[in-house]
């Protein structure tokens, strides 16, 4: 009864970070300078990881260097821009449709990587996420672009692909300083490429300000530690399918208060993406 307590509180923590992530976009078109999608994606990371990492007083060591590289590059750096270059390219519903193959890539990853043969109901619970999401966000005349899809699917599988070497790589420190070492570490990666193609903030409003310190805090810091430790205490898999929120917090969002309209048909959705969420808990119940 306790291991079925402490498994459920566990999935509920973990799922917070996605439920934070499904606010981003209302936060970014509300609250946020338009048109620096890039350099908005690194100052959500850099300064609060930067701000842990001195606070802390604690660097990689050895190996780890070359591992926080890979996984703040793939979690933070390379997952936001690919992340933000679909965004640019596709309507947003295409670009988390796409991005909602990550449950799937992250099963497939972790049969190699993690030695987890994936069972039937997973996979077929991330498939009925993915198109779940579809029924969600995709409208009926979504425009389609190939780099766009493409950024968008390298995107999922990029987050897929750290998230199972977390998974992998048991870090040596606590769980904040891990999770700092990444946002530090993705942010300055993203900030040169930020500041070459969109430049410098013409002016920043209070309300930006209070924007960044929301998205920087909850939707950056805290979020990414919850994630992290729960791909540290649930399997990776089950992690994954929990970010099959996100989409809905951020509809339910829109619906409530930008005036946006929910269909029959998204309806549907809901209960297609909350049902694949629950089967994929069930098929990966047992702990890592």
């Amino acid at each position: 009864m306790k291991a079925v307590q402490s498994r459920l509180s566990d999935i509920l923590l973990t799922a917070l970070a996605p439920i934070s992530w499904g606010t981003t976009y209302a936060v970014a078109t509300e609250f946020l300078p338009p048109d620096h999608p890039l350099l908005v994606a690194a100052l959500r990371s850099l300064p609060i990881g930067l701000f842990l990492t001195i606070g802390f007083r604690k660097l990689p060591q050895g190996v780890w260097w070359w591992r926080m590289l890979v996984l703040g590059g793939l979690n933070i750096g390379l997952f936001q821009a690919l992340l933000f270059v679909a965004a640019y390219r596709l309507p947003g519903g295409v670009a988390a449709t796409a991005g909602a193959i990550q449950p799937l890539l992250v099963v497939l990853f972790s049969w190699p990587l993690l030695a987890e043969k994936p069972s039937r109901p997973s996979v077929l619970a991330a498939i009925a996420g993915f198109v779940g999401v579809g029924l969600l966000v995709l409208g009926p005349n979504a425009r389609l672009d190939s780099m766009g899809i493409v950024a968008a699917i390298a995107g999922a599988a990029a987050m897929g692909l750290g998230t199972v070497l977390v998974k992998r790589w048991q870090p040596p420190v606590s769980l904040i300083v891990f999770t700092a070492w990444q946002l530090m570490i993705g942010g300055f990666l993203l900030l040169p490429i930020a500041l070459v193609t969109e430049g410098p903030f013409e002016a920043l409003t209070r309300t930006n300000l209070w924007g960044f310190i929301y998205l920087g805090l909850i939707g950056t810091g805290l979020a990414y530690a919850l994630w992290f430790r729960g791909i540290r205490r649930l399997k990776a898999s089950a992690a994954a399918y929990l970010g099959l929120l996100s989409p809905v917090v951020a509809s339910l969002i829109g619906y409530a208060f930008l005036q946006e309209t929910f269909t029959t048909i998204q309806l549907v959705g809901v209960a297609v993406i909350l049902t694949s969420v629950l089967i994929g808990q069930q098929a990966t119940s047992s702990n890592a």
